[in-house]
């Protein structure tokens, strides 16, 4: 996600790709956090890490908890992650940056494997059909 996405193209993704694209934008956030700590630039480094945070409840805000148990266990993971960045950016402790960048990468690997399983006519037609019912919704 180097590259900025516009707010049209945001609005064209499913909700499974912005799941995607937050997912790497934690990674990325991530990474920048470790690079700064290394300078020794606490302050970039918390706004990674808080950036990150932020994902995270927006990524467990979104869990749908009729999905059955592994919404639950999506929940709690989400949590457990961000009181170890919590952790890590008190202690400016990297290796805990680490075991988080590593249980990510997990989620969206997995993530993206289904989403391309996932990838079939019928979605991306009735993804058309509702692009073109929101192309002629009036907002007030």
């Amino acid at each position: 996600m180097n590259e900025l996405i516009s707010k049209e193209a945001l609005h064209k993704k499913s909700p499974q790709e912005i799941t995607a694209l937050l997912y790497e934008a934690c990674l990325n956030n991530l990474e920048d956090a470790k690079q700064a700590i290394d300078e020794k630039n606490y302050f970039v480094a918390n706004e990674k890490l808080q950036k990150t945070n932020d994902i995270l409840q927006r990524l467990g805000a979104g869990i749908n908890y009729e999905a059955g148990i592994i919404a639950d266990q999506l929940d709690v993971l989400y949590n457990y992650l961000a009181d170890r960045l919590v952790t890590a950016n008190f202690k400016k402790d990297t290796t805990i940056i680490d075991e988080v960048i590593t249980t990510i990468e997990s989620l969206s690997e997995a993530w993206v494997k289904a989403l391309k399983s996932n990838d079939n006519p019928s979605q991306k037609t009735l993804k058309m059909k509702n692009s073109a019912y929101e192309q002629n919704i009036k907002y007030e």
